[in-house]
């Protein structure tokens, strides 16, 4: 029953951060399309701030969870929001820009989740506090970890995307083509993380950016404290 309940408590705390985390990353996506001239993405409603719009059964909610008890990183993915690059006033530049435009707005979720842990934690010790405090942590967590896991610079994943509107054509061409494998490439990058060959690396990275976190809002942690 103990199993049980923490598996209960666990969801109910990451649920929220998990859900936003992935959808904003997704709109934040769309958004930056229809800056640059593609406004697919609005055409089909997905620039909504709703999680259900967004939202992956396996993807949004199992695949986090199961990371989570596998190897403490939890990520996920939700449908992706659908951009024609071929819209773009320029195509192979803000392509870039619109890959980091998913990562960038975890950042800055997990920016503002961090703001929230610090403000809860000078706040009188309630239950109710405590839960929205470890929400609040899970918040920062989840997001560091989305931000680092998209950046890995293999396509389809952004930092792929984000390589390829770098490269010069002859070569942006062929790295863009493993794309098309881009299923087999994120279930290679989720056994490498379970086998432990990529986790310390991840973990290493999740935690450089949450110190980031903590250094940008020390001006607050040192005036509340």
């Amino acid at each position: 029953m103990s199993d049980f309940n923490t598996i209960v408590q666990t969801i109910a705390v990451y649920l929220v951060p998990v859900l936003f985390a992935i959808s904003l990353h997704e709109a934040a996506h769309g958004y930056a399309a229809r800056y640059f001239g593609d406004p697919t993405a609005s055409n089909e409603g997905r620039l909504s701030l709703n999680p259900i719009r967004h939202i992956d059964p396996f993807g949004t909610i199992l695949l986090p969870l199961i990371l989570y008890f596998t190897i403490q990183v939890p990520f996920g993915y939700a449908k992706p929001v659908p951009v024609d690059f071929s819209r773009l006033r320029n195509p192979k530049k803000q392509m870039a820009w619109v890959a980091f435009a998913g990562p960038g707005a975890n950042f800055v979720m997990g920016f503002g989740w961090m703001i929230a842990f610090v403000v809860l934690s000078v706040m009188p010790p309630t239950e109710l506090g405590m839960f929205f405090r470890k929400m609040a942590g899970a918040g920062v967590s989840v997001n560091a970890a989305m931000f680092v896991f998209n950046l890995i610079p293999v396509p389809p994943l952004d930092g792929g995307r984000i390589v390829t509107g770098l490269l010069p054509m002859s070569l942006a061409r062929p790295y863009a083509s493993i794309e098309r494998y881009g299923l087999y490439v994120f279930g290679a990058l989720v056994l490498l993380m379970y086998t432990g060959i990529l986790n310390r690396a991840l973990l290493a990275a999740i935690e450089f950016v949450i110190g980031i976190f903590v250094t940008l809002v020390y001006p607050l942690t040192a005036l509340l404290s």
